[in-house]
């Protein structure tokens, strides 16, 4: 697949790129897409919520009521769940929400995310640019050339690139990330790619390690 490439004002210059169809030119498989957003939002979570069982709620253990002959149900002490400030029956504890994946599950998912957004034409080629200063104004102006003002962006870099990285961080629909972290939450939660010329290699370098 060729994409023409951009310059920073946003126009279509002579040079074309050749997106690798063996990265860029799957059948998308929709299930490890999902499997692999799983993986990555599950060990985002902290899994510290914890609530007290009426063994650690501090009250008498006193019985309340007689066992029989009250006309309601058996009750214990003032800690029993049916109570306001009792303790909770089968509440929440710590865990570790976090699972594994194999090694070509996560590259087929990285694969076919990169697919279904070269099939949708949401991958801009732009060529490599910097910053000499980090500011929000450059980025902006970026955008609004490409015509990508209204989307969710997510701009993959060949390497840190400090200044372009600040400058996105106040655009809360603008992402940067470098081509070696590039994951299928990011690729699927974002509207259009946009990659420089060098990304387009770096991606290459890192399917085919």
């Amino acid at each position: 697949m060729e994409l023409a490439v951009y310059n920073i004002k946003g126009e279509v210059t002579d040079k074309k790129v050749t997106l690798d169809d063996s990265i860029f030119g799957i059948e998308p498989n929709e299930h490890v897409i999902w499997l692999d957003v799983k993986q990555y939002l599950a060990n985002q979570r902290q899994g510290t919520h914890k609530s007290k069982e009426r063994n650690e709620i501090t009250g008498s253990t006193r019985k309340l009521i007689r066992q029989k002959g009250g006309g309601g149900a058996r009750r214990g002490d003032i800690k029993s769940p049916l109570l306001v400030g009792g303790g909770r029956a089968f509440g929440p504890k710590p865990r570790d929400y976090s699972f594994k994946l194999n090694k070509k599950t996560k590259a087929l998912a990285r694969k076919s995310a990169l697919s279904l957004k070269a099939k949708n034409s949401s991958i801009v080629v732009v060529e490599d640019f910097e910053f000499d200063t980090p500011r929000t104004k450059s980025l902006v102006e970026l955008t609004k050339n490409l015509q990508l003002s209204d989307k969710k962006l997510l701009f993959v870099l060949p390497s840190q690139n400090k200044n372009v990285y600040l400058s996105a961080r106040n655009l809360g629909k603008v992402n940067i990330i470098t081509a070696s972290d590039i994951n299928t939450y990011a690729i699927m939660d974002s509207t259009n790619l946009v990659i420089t010329e060098s990304t387009v290699a770096a991606i290459d370098n890192l399917f085919k390690a």
